[in-house]
């Protein structure tokens, strides 16, 4: 190993570090439900904060802002799980495929991109029949249909169908995927 060199850094030097302007922000990375995930987010941030402040300030607390705080907390779960699918962020143990040959890596990432697809396209038609089931019920404390967050979930596995097809075909056109080489994907991040 190496030995890290530390040199003395004046105050002068680190005031001055403060006058370059900083990088662009780079928002090309974000998909359309990237920003609604983060709309849903503030909805929830501002429920709770409305919940926190009229029980502990006034004394007197909204009862709909719980239920409206945890249907957003649901949406933001299944629509951020598309992100997750969309740049391979799901937990995944990749030590495997150190050790195999190239060929069976290879073969095994593409059999486990397949299950992947497998598992949404069956949580979708598992969703979509539940939404039957359920689709007239409503909400407890707010009279809304209750439905706008089973679909939410249903369009977050539908959308994590489509973003993990997305992913197989990319894996495919590359020739690996994050499993098989893992460090490849950290230099798009940093």
């Amino acid at each position: 190993m190496s030995q890290e060199i530390h040199l003395q850094t004046t105050p002068e030097e680190i005031a001055h570090s403060f006058d370059e302007a900083p990088p662009a922000a780079d928002i090309s990375n974000y998909a359309f439900e990237d920003w609604i995930t983060f709309v849903i987010f503030w909805v929830m941030t501002a429920c709770v904060f409305l919940q926190f402040f009229t029980r502990y300030v006034l004394n007197d607390s909204y009862a709909w802002t719980e239920e409206i705080a945890t249907n957003c907390l649901i949406g933001v779960v299944f629509l951020g799980s598309v992100m997750c699918v969309r740049v391979s962020r799901h937990i995944q143990v990749d030590v495997l495929y150190h050790y195999l040959p190239r060929p069976l890596a290879r073969g095994l990432a593409i059999f486990v991109d397949l299950v992947r697809i497998g598992f949404f396209a069956y949580a979708c038609w598992l969703m979509w029949r539940y939404v039957e089931i359920v689709a007239h019920e409503r909400m407890v404390t707010v009279d809304l249909p209750r439905n706008i967050v089973f679909y939410s979930v249903m369009a977050g596995f539908v959308l994590m169908l489509i973003r993990s097809i997305q992913v197989f075909i990319a894996n495919q056109r590359r020739g690996y995927s994050v499993l098989e080489k893992p460090e490849e994907f950290q230099k798009v991040e940093g």
